[in-house]
């Protein structure tokens, strides 16, 4: 019998998806090897069957303009991400943790909204460019909590973020129903126990990773 086609899926984040290792003065910091990466535990969880596309990209936001970086708007890049990749089968989204910082004066709920604007994106993907092939399916995931923050930079940019984290599960599975797409909380699975209080220490990132597997297993119907 002919092979069955792997089943591909896009992981579109910030610092957490690119993988970026902890260090307690906040930077410079460096990237996980692929392995350890929730991203790379996540692909040998689910196996042959399938192929899982990195796009993390440290600093990202949903739809805020960063005054400081012009390339971390998620949503004026992921059109073209999504058409660069096509044909997928599945989109997981866990962005919002850097929408939480003190310059963007961000509620939970413009949060929330910024994250459906990226889901709305995704269901718009079908066709690609000059193809033909359907939009994927979307998984919205909802970042782990900050923990305590360290450094007097990364203190002072995500004063009153912690909180904000902590309300964007409700919100973000309430978008996620309104637009069909499916959700997971990934602060079920795992904390943010990086020394710096915003980043995956590699015990999270192996949590999150199997996690993980297992719900696109149950999106993706096995």
């Amino acid at each position: 019998m002919p092979e069955q086609p792997r089943k591909t899926v896009l992981c579109f984040g910030d610092s957490l998806t690119w993988g970026w290792r902890p260090v307690e003065h906040g930077v410079p910091s460096e990237r996980y090897p692929r392995e350890l990466r929730w991203t790379g535990v996540m692909a040998q969880a689910l196996g042959d069957g399938y192929l899982v596309v990195e796009e993390g990209l440290n600093g990202r936001t949903t739809t805020a303009d960063d005054p400081m970086d012009p390339r971390l708007n998620g949503s004026a890049y992921l059109p073209a991400a999504l058409a660069s990749h096509l044909p997928l089968d599945l989109v997981v989204v866990m962005l919002g943790t850097n929408d939480t910082k003190a310059h963007f004066h961000r509620s939970p709920f413009d949060i929330a909204v910024g994250a459906a604007t990226l889901l709305g994106q995704v269901t718009a993907s079908a066709g690609g460019i000059g193809t033909a092939y359907p939009a994927p399916r979307a998984l919205l995931v909802a970042p782990p909590p900050l923990g305590e923050v360290t450094g007097p930079w990364f203190r002072a940019l995500f004063e009153g973020a912690r909180e904000k984290t902590l309300a964007l599960p409700e919100l973000y599975a309430a978008a996620a129903a309104h637009h069909g797409a499916a959700f997971f909380d990934a602060g079920t699975a795992t904390a943010t126990t990086g020394v710096d209080g915003i980043h995956l220490a590699p015990r999270d990132n192996e949590a999150l990773g199997v996690a993980l597997a297992a719900r696109v297993r149950e999106v993706l119907g096995g």
